[in-house]
């Protein structure tokens, strides 16, 4: 597995088997999602108002950095904040997570391993030549490539084949029936749609500071300098519209402390991922709103099974009960999350389950409570019963992970395993995922699907970060996929979840919410888990306090 995909799983989502279940043959029509809760939780009592006036520039802070642009390169969820409203796939979601048209005006599924696009006969490429079936079928073909997207290709294995079908139509057929194969081909999935000559005239080599990115959003890419700024600057060649904001500045701020500054000086107006740690800080700020949404994100512990001793089970059972996870929770991450009880977050059982029967369901599931005298009794009935000492390492963007590493630590030193904790960029750390080197570490990831089998086939099925092998989590992926009721899909997907908790192949530990800052100048509409792996930029306005 490469690195690159090591990368797209380690910050957000998308795995083979993704969306919520419905007949295969009525996804066009309806898909449920997942509800999403939104809590402002600085200035609850601000209401904005929309000025109608257009914005020369939105400057947003980003936590880390970028070093290429193409998501099938480099597909983190950063990426995707940023690429998302410069390009477009055939479908997309709104707010709630329903999938819509993009580049596609429709779809239908004639039987249940095919796929056919009506596309818009006004999309056009920021350039403005029209965009052609031709260009979208070579995108989609380009994606799927191993080479080419080593990022994406994996999403896109089920795929039999693409081809051009009429003057505005594109085919897709799969090997077999997949109920979550259409998020694919949205930019949340694998699909950015470009023009095959720019791509041909850069010889794949897009993304780059030289030859940056083309695409049939409403904003294209002007500059982009390598760990430092990306902009943005809106056209008017997009079928939805021309954007009220005229300019989008990313500004590339690993550093919290550096990036707390910038917002202070009042040099961003929109600062994604805002530390838990310095959350005062950050409330304190004038003329300033915090939102806290759940992301339908995960982050738990993986074993490293070809790395002993993580590849005895009572070592890993002996972690699973070191962590005291309502702690963490309450006390580190200050309420914004709740603990995991399984790898699926309960949202992602919506609307099948109401979210009390969600929790209910997940709950029934093995857990590993917090219990030091269990853990050492693990331990002791281990390959290591004196101990070890292992390194764990956590991303730079995500302090919170940091806090939570620390108290693990503590917990484990009492048993006899010793665990030196440091902190990495986000690169390095993301290339120890499953590197068959690093047998402790975290896996913090975001869902832009919001499916119930999006995380788990990924941490449990084949080419697991886990290097867990059993053919019976590859067996309960496939049959889930291809069913057709969402409680007879998701009784499945229990099976898998039990599977990892009965070997402890993953430690979960909590479902999180994302943090964010605006300045109360810029206002959003809809904000939700998916609004920033969407088209989010015509959502900009601006705005005044009432």
């Amino acid at each position: 597995m490469s690195s690159a995909a090591h990368e797209r799983r380690g910050w957000r989502s998308l795995v083979v088997v993704a969306i919520s279940a419905v007949t295969a043959f009525s996804l066009a029509a309806c898909t449920p999602v997942p509800t999403a809760t939104k809590a402002t939780i600085a200035s609850p009592n601000v209401t904005l108002e929309n000025t109608g006036a257009e914005v020369d520039q939105v400057t947003v802070a980003l936590p880390g950095s970028l070093s290429n642009l193409y998501p099938g390169v480099e597909d983190g969820i950063l990426n995707y904040n940023v690429i998302s409203t410069v390009q477009e796939g055939l479908v997309g979601r709104d707010a709630s997570g329903k999938m819509v048209g993009a580049l596609a005006t429709s779809w239908t599924t004639p039987d249940a391993t095919t796929y056919v696009f009506e596309l818009r006969k006004d999309a056009k490429f920021q350039n403005g030549d029209p965009v052609t079936a031709e260009d979208v079928a070579f995108s989609i073909k380009e994606a799927a490539d191993a080479t080419a997207s080593p990022g994406t290709y994996y999403y896109l294995q089920n795929m039999a084949s693409v081809a051009v079908t009429g003057p505005e139509e594109v085919t897709v057929k799969t090997k077999h029936a997949d109920a979550g194969f259409l998020v694919n081909m949205s930019i949340a999935g694998a699909i950015a749609v470009t023009q095959k000559k720019f791509w041909e005239a850069a010889k794949g080599k897009v993304g780059t500071s030289q030859t940056l990115i083309m695409g049939t959003g409403p904003y294209k890419v002007t500059e982009f300098v390598p760990d430092s700024h990306v902009t943005l600057e809106r056209v008017d060649t997009w079928w939805g519209g021309v954007p009220k904001v005229k300019k989008i500045v990313f500004e590339f701020i690993p550093d919290q402390n550096t990036r707390l500054a910038a917002v202070q000086k009042g040099n961003v107006d929109i600062a994604l991922n805002v530390p838990i740690t310095q959350l005062k800080q950050w409330q304190s700020i004038p003329d300033s709103r915090i939102e806290a949404v759940n992301d339908l994100s995960y982050v738990g512990m993986i074993f490293d099974q070809k790395v002993k001793p993580f590849d005895d089970v009572n070592v890993r059972k002996a972690i699973s009960y070191s962590i005291d996870r309502n702690a963490i929770v309450q006390n580190l991450l200050r309420g914004l999350g709740q603990p995991a009880t399984a790898i699926m977050t309960p949202q992602s059982l919506e609307p099948t389950y109401s979210a009390e029967a969600a929790q209910k369901l997940l709950a029934t599931l093995p857990q590993y409570d917090f219990d030091m005298t269990k853990a050492k009794a693990a331990l002791q009935a281990s390959s290591v019963p004196n101990g070890f000492t292992v390194e764990l390492t956590y991303p730079n963007t995500g302090p919170q992970i940091g806090l939570a590493a620390q108290a693990i630590a503590e917990s484990l030193k009492t048993i006899g395993i010793t665990v030196k904790v440091s902190e990495v960029p986000i690169e390095q750390w993301l290339a120890t995922i499953g590197d068959g080197k690093h047998g402790l570490g975290f896996m913090w990831y975001f869902s832009t699907t919001g499916d119930p089998s999006e995380i788990n086939s990924y941490l449990v099925g084949p080419d697991n970060p886990n290097n867990f092998t059993d053919p019976a989590a590859e067996q309960i992926i496939n049959t889930s996929s291809a069913q057709t009721d969402p409680k007879t899909r998701i009784d499945d997907l229990m099976q898998l979840e039990k599977l990892s908790a009965d070997n402890a192949v993953n430690a979960p530990m909590w479902w999180g919410q994302s943090v964010t800052y605006f300045s109360n100048k810029i206002g959003i509409d809809a904000y939700s888990p998916y609004t920033f792996v969407s088209m989010w930029g015509p959502q900009l306005f601006a705005a005044k306090v009432k």
